[in-house]
């Protein structure tokens, strides 16, 4: 199995992609974190376990920074040590009639859970990863942040799978050479709450790319924004 031994966070995975990349991660023998704000997280791990794979619930509200540090401390606590991070977890909450004052507090709290928070996860991550010079960050982006695809609405959601984007180019720039690769990626249109039910991709289908780039070997992309694991335009 490829993450025997390894430990991984997934954000946002009670459901959807998010719970399809535990359940890959744990078929691969790694010990996951399925960390959400939904209670339906402790059923996934319990599935987890039952199926004779490794998981704990760690109750995660992205818009929180005392529960970004919790998550942390947490899977050191339990495993001490963290290989991989999958901040998986997002919201789009647009609202066309939205005047423009509430338009801007749309778009701060969607930067606080699409950015800021992976922001700070992965800073928290780093942190741990580096003592022993391995870890994969995958960040849930989207084709609708890329500038070489950008086009008219969901103003605030663009830009923060645009600002999700820098993070990933500055953090894989300072952690060069530490054997940390950090990467984001376009699932497609998958079949989730938030892609709806005409979404062309099932959950696995958009759990494909994400898992590749978390179980990369070492000379692996980093810095990257990926598509049925191929480069795209930032």
């Amino acid at each position: 199995m490829r993450l025997q031994g390894k430990v991984a966070i997934v954000t946002g995975a009670a459901h959807g992609m998010g719970e399809s990349e535990a359940v890959i991660f744990a078929r691969e023998g790694a010990s996951v974190i399925v960390a959400d704000v939904d209670a339906d997280g402790q059923k996934v791990a319990a599935n987890i376990t039952g199926a004779g794979g490794k998981a704990q619930f760690v109750k995660l509200d992205v818009a929180s920074e005392a529960d970004w540090e919790a998550a942390i401390k947490a899977t050191v606590a339990a495993y001490g040590r963290l290989d991989i991070l999958v901040n998986n977890a997002g919201i789009m909450v647009e609202e066309e009639d939205a005047d423009p004052e509430q338009e801007i507090q749309i778009v701060r709290d969607t930067m606080q859970t699409n950015v800021y928070g992976p922001l700070l996860l992965s800073r928290l991550a780093i942190l741990v990863m580096k003592s022993r010079r391995y870890g994969r960050i995958v960040n849930l982006s989207s084709g609708m942040g890329s500038l070489t695809e950008m086009g008219a609405g969901y103003i605030a959601y663009r830009m923060s799978k645009a600002g999700l984007n820098v993070v990933t180019r500055v953090l894989a720039a300072e952690t060069e050479g530490m054997g940390i690769l950090v990467n984001s990626v376009d699932p497609g249109w998958v079949q989730t709450e938030m892609g709806g039910r005409g979404a062309t991709r099932d959950l696995y289908k958009g759990a494909e790319t994400p898992v590749w780039l978390a179980t990369v070997p070492e000379g692996g992309p980093s810095g990257g924004f990926f598509r049925d694991r191929k480069a795209i335009p930032w």
